[in-house]
């Protein structure tokens, strides 16, 4: 018996022993590779692309340790050239650890972009599967003078070819799956902040994203031919869309999110230029709008083909949105619009639990199409009261045309086209 005590008693202590040796080597596996050893100065005005570069490779080349992790560390500025990660890497995931500050440069004519003349994006993560990018870090595209060149755009005899050409976005998820982005604040964009493209099973969280209210163009977060994306749990600050969701792009979910200044939440825009184009599967909930040109809003361009349907937005506060719910099929953003017979056709859209007060008349816009009309509309408990800057004691107005749905519960103010 007491030969089987003592066997028993080496089989514990060699599993214990064997399960210490693996949790030792697993925490010794996640090799850190900081972009200071591999030449990165950090000064915010050396260039420190080439070191972001080195350290990528050999983190794509480390096959002994399962999640590598490449470093950005915390009190350095790292000025940065427009940069591609590409996804041919043996480790089946990498964190990329943001706790630093990454800078681009800050004149549009010092950007050097290798293979396009007009400079597209910044920082891209191309076909890179399982990545993690997180950290308490910033990533600061410097865009002011970018905005302030656009002015003359309209200006053809002293047009910046750079400037006026695509102005770049900030960061894009290009060709992955599972994607995890957390923790980073973004500011100051030349265009978009944050793109998703032809990316599915993306989670962004705890984001923080800021530009002016009057900067052009700069989205927080766009999503493109996205699918089975999660946004929650981010403040945006923009002088464009919050969060704009673009064409083939299903099973969206958003949810806790300040949105304020900027443009609201926008589906679209879609079918420009006669373009087939869809949107469905939309879940949007828990967000305030704060003094924001729109709210809820889906808007497309006459003349467009496809469809935007099964679109909810729920448990929403206006603190002063101009238009708190709009639904726009005459969209377009100059002055020659052409009148056109064909639509992208808008069914099975849900507002409810929707409050707070609207700072422009009307508070509900629904313009639908004659020809493709809007069915299947429903708001459910919306209040919506005249924040009554004016003075004049109003209450809010709506607007509907060619919309087929219905009304239920409280309604307020009152929709007559819907029953």
């Amino acid at each position: 018996m007491a030969k089987y005590v003592l066997l028993l008693v080496v089989l514990i202590l060699g599993a214990a022993t064997a399960t210490s040796t693996q949790s030792r080597s697993l925490r010794s596996c996640n090799q850190v590779y900081n972009v200071i050893d591999y030449g990165g100065v950090g000064d915010g005005d050396t260039d420190d692309t080439q070191a972001f570069k080195d350290a990528w490779k050999d983190v794509c080349k480390s096959s002994s340790c399962p999640v590598p992790i490449i470093q950005v560390p915390s009190g350095k500025s790292f000025l940065l050239q427009p940069l591609t990660f590409n996804g041919e890497c043996k480790p089946d995931q990498i964190i990329f650890q943001i706790d630093g500050t990454m800078k681009a440069p800050s004149d549009p004519s010092d950007w050097k972009c290798q293979e396009h003349r007009y400079c597209k994006q910044w920082i891209t993560f191309d076909e890179v599967d399982n990545l993690m990018i997180r950290g308490s870090g910033t990533m600061d595209g410097q865009g002011s003078t970018w905005w302030e060149r656009h002015s003359s755009c309209k200006d053809h005899k002293h047009r910046d070819k750079r400037v006026c050409g695509r102005k770049p976005t900030g960061l894009v998820i290009s060709h992955s799956q599972n994607v995890h982005l957390e923790g980073l604040t973004f500011k100051d964009s030349p265009q978009m902040h944050v793109a998703f493209e032809r990316s599915e099973w993306v989670h962004a969280s705890n984001l923080t994203i800021q530009a002016p209210g009057d900067s052009p163009n700069t989205d927080g977060i766009h999503l493109q031919h996205a699918k089975n994306i999660f946004i929650d749990y981010s403040r945006i600050m923009t002088g464009d869309d919050c969060i704009s969701i673009g064409d083939g792009s299903s099973q969206i979910n958003i949810t806790h999110i300040a949105c304020g200044p900027g443009h609201g939440i926008s589906i679209g825009s879609l079918g420009i230029d006669g373009k087939s184009e869809t949107v469905e599967d939309v879940h949007v909930s828990y967000v305030v709008f704060t003094e924001t040109t729109n709210g809820a809003r889906i808007k497309t361009w006459q003349g467009g083909k496809g469809f935007a349907r099964n679109i909810v937005f729920e448990n929403i506060r206006s603190e002063g949105a101009r238009n708190p719910i709009i639904i726009d099929q005459y969209y377009c953003d100059h002055k020659h619009c052409t009148d056109h017979s064909s639509a992208v056709k808008i069914s099975r859209i849900r507002f409810e639990n929707i409050y707070g007060t609207s700072h422009r008349k009307p508070a509900v816009h629904i313009a639908c199409s004659e020809s493709v009309p809007c069915t299947d509309i429903v708001l459910s408990n919306v209040h919506l009261d005249d924040d009554d800057d004016d003075g004049d004691g109003d209450e809010p107005s709506t607007y509907c045309a060619n919309a087929q749905g219905h009304a239920r519960g409280h309604v307020f103010p009152p929709l007559t086209c819907l029953s």
